[in-house]
């Protein structure tokens, strides 16, 4: 069985929107590169996951913000041939981005689902909040790696569902503070 994980970034208030700038639509666009000091291992996390990635996943939107970027971007070259999994019920065969290894499109949780049963190493969720928030709330992620700023953005997309459902827990995998107030926190989901 394949494990599915979402990698991210996340104030501490829960808000994952709008990491990287403000074209990505929260008002307060750019939080994980604006106003903190870079503290190069706050970073690791991100290169220590490429040696568990096997495939990666994205909703719709996301797939469409990164594929033209990380197409070319040296500091995403390792992901470039991994089989991409694209989740929508909208997205066609003729808008995947050529060139950027095998992608294959998705349309329900189930197909994740059977994803999933089949053989094969991890799979990452990168963005894509709205699916991962649906992921969790049907029971299919197996790990959080998170990134935890020392922000409140109050307003803007979560990872968690706010479903009404039995409560979820995790175990601490693997945890990390650092001096610009960055957290590493890994958990898996106790299934």
């Amino acid at each position: 069985m394949r494990r599915l994980v979402y990698t991210g970034f996340m104030s501490l208030d829960g808000v994952v929107d709008s990491p990287g700038g403000p074209g990505e639509g929260h008002r307060s666009g750019g939080w994980v590169v604006n106003d903190l000091t870079f503290v190069p291992e706050a970073w690791s996390l991100k290169g220590e996951e490429l040696a568990d990635t096997t495939a990666l996943m994205f909703g719709r939107r996301s797939y469409e913000a990164f594929a033209p970027v990380w197409l070319g971007s040296e500091d995403h070259a390792d992901y470039k041939e991994l089989p991409k999994y694209v989740v929508s019920t909208t997205l066609s065969d003729d808008a995947l981005v050529d060139g950027w290894g095998p992608t294959t499109i998705l349309r329900s949780t189930e197909d994740i689902a059977a994803l999933k049963q089949s053989e094969g190493g991890a799979i990452f969720i990168h963005g894509s909040a709205e699916l991962a928030a649906r992921l969790s709330d049907a029971g299919l992620i197996d790990q959080y790696n998170l990134l935890v700023f020392p922000v409140l953005l109050g307003a803007g997309k979560s990872l968690f569902g706010r479903a009404d459902r039995e409560k979820q827990l995790l175990t601490l995998r693997e945890s990390e503070s650092y001096s610009n107030g960055i957290l590493k926190l890994v958990y898996d989901v106790r299934h």
